[in-house]
C-alpha cells in the first residue's frame, strides 16, 4: 500500500512542466506592463473612446460617461480627480455611489456610516489606492481631502472648488442624479459614471439615460458613450458583453 501511496504521489512529468502564460492578441497585456505598488504618474488611454473621455473630463465642467463594464469610467475619473488634486487646481475630492444591493440581500451593517457604506465604494477606494497608495490616502481621508458621501447626504449642498466624482448612476432615479447635477458649485468639476444596461433597479426606475439624452444637447456637457470596444478587462469580457 505504501509503494502504491509513493506511486501515485510521485510528480508526473507533465506537473514539473514550467507553465507559460501566452498573452491573449488584445495589443495590451497586463501580465507584459507589470509594476509594483507604486503607481504611474500619467495614465493613458487604452482605446479611442477612453481618449475622448479624458479630454472631455480635462475639458468641461460635467462629464457623463456611460458604458459597459470595464470601460475604465470610474477609474479615468478618479485618476483625473487625484490629478487635479495634486495639481492645485481644487481643495477636495467627493466621491459618491448609490448604496444599492446588486440583487442579494447584505442585511443590516453595523459600524458607523462609513462602515456601513465602505462595501458598496470598494471599487472607489481601489482606485483611490492606486492612484494614491494607502498612506495618502488613509491621510485624506483622515482630513477630509477626500471625502465619502452618500447621495442621500448630497441634498442642500454647494460643491466648490472640488472634484465629484457619481459612480454607478444607472441604480440612481432622475430625481436623484438631477438633485446631484445641480449641486456643482464654482471652479468644481463633476462627473458621472454608469452603465444603463446594469441598474439595479426596477425597470423604468433608472434617471441616467434620460439624463443623458437631454444634457446631450446642452452646450459646455461632454456625454461621452463607450462600447465593447474599450473594455480593457480580459478580452472575453467584451465578448460576454456581445454575447449577452
Amino acid at each position: 500500500m505504501g509503494k502504491r501511496s509513493a506511486r501515485f504521489n510521485k510528480p508526473s512529468r507533465e506537473t514539473k512542466a514550467e507553465f507559460k502564460l501566452h498573452a491573449l492578441p488584445t495589443g495590451w497585456d497586463p501580465i507584459e506592463e507589470r509594476r509594483d505598488q507604486s503607481f504611474i504618474r500619467h495614465v493613458k488611454p487604452r482605446s479611442d473612446g477612453q481618449q475622448l473621455l479624458m479630454e472631455a473630463i480635462d475639458s468641461q465642467a460635467l462629464t457623463l460617461a456611460l458604458g459597459p463594464a470595464g470601460t475604465g469610467k470610474t477609474y479615468l475619473a478618479i485618476a483625473a480627480a487625484v490629478k487635479a488634486l495634486d495639481e492645485g487646481r481644487i481643495d477636495r475630492i467627493i466621491l459618491s455611489r448609490p448604496a444599492i444591493e446588486a440583487g442579494e440581500t447584505l442585511g443590516y451593517l453595523p459600524g458607523s456610516m462609513e462602515e456601513k457604506m465602505s462595501p458598496y465604494l470598494r471599487p472607489l477606494y481601489d482606485a483611490l489606492a492606486d492612484r494614491l497608495g494607502g498612506k495618502r490616502l488613509r491621510q485624506y481621508m483622515a482630513d477630509g481631502t477626500i471625502e465619502i458621501a452618500p447621495i442621500g447626504y448630497m441634498r442642500g449642498r454647494t460643491l466648490n472648488n472640488s472634484f465629484v466624482v457619481i459612480d454607478e448612476a444607472q441604480n440612481c432615479t432622475y430625481v436623484q442624479i438631477k438633485m446631484l447635477l445641480t449641486r456643482l458649485g464654482w471652479h468644481s468639476t463633476m462627473v458621472i459614471t454608469g452603465d444603463p444596461d446594469q441598474t439595479d433597479l426596477l425597470p423604468g426606475m433608472s434617471g441616467l439615460s434620460d439624463i443623458a439624452g437631454k444634457l446631450s444637447t446642452v452646450a459646455d456637457i461632454a456625454v461621452v458613450r463607450l462600447s465593447k470596444v474599450d473594455v480593457v478587462r480580459h478580452p472575453l469580457v467584451a465578448c460576454m458583453l456581445a454575447a449577452l
